[in-house]
């Protein structure tokens, strides 16, 4: 299956969309995509939870700890991080 992620108009709405589609085989290498993704139902604490709770790990690149950010990496190992809300919940 696919999932779809953007505005609730969809696909060719005002907004992008990104849409996800698992395939049968594992992409060997390093991902060239890396995405910066921001809650905006919830605040970074609640929504790093629920990320973790689908199966995303913390991953290492180097953080000095600092970071208003987190890094993930999802199931199949692909590096994205999560930022802080910019938009007040809807």
């Amino acid at each position: 299956g696919t999932v779809e992620i953007g505005p609730r108009e969809g696909f060719g709405g005002p907004q992008a969309t990104i849409i996800l589609s698992s395939r049968e085989e594992p992409e060997h290498g390093k991902s060239r995509l890396h995405l910066d993704v921001n809650p905006t139902d919830r605040d970074q604490d609640a929504e790093l939870e629920r990320l973790l709770k689908l199966g995303a790990r913390p991953a290492d690149i180097g953080q000095t700890g600092q970071e208003s950010w987190h890094v993930l990496s999802d199931p199949e190992g692909n590096e994205f991080c999560l930022l802080k809300a910019r938009i007040d919940p809807v």
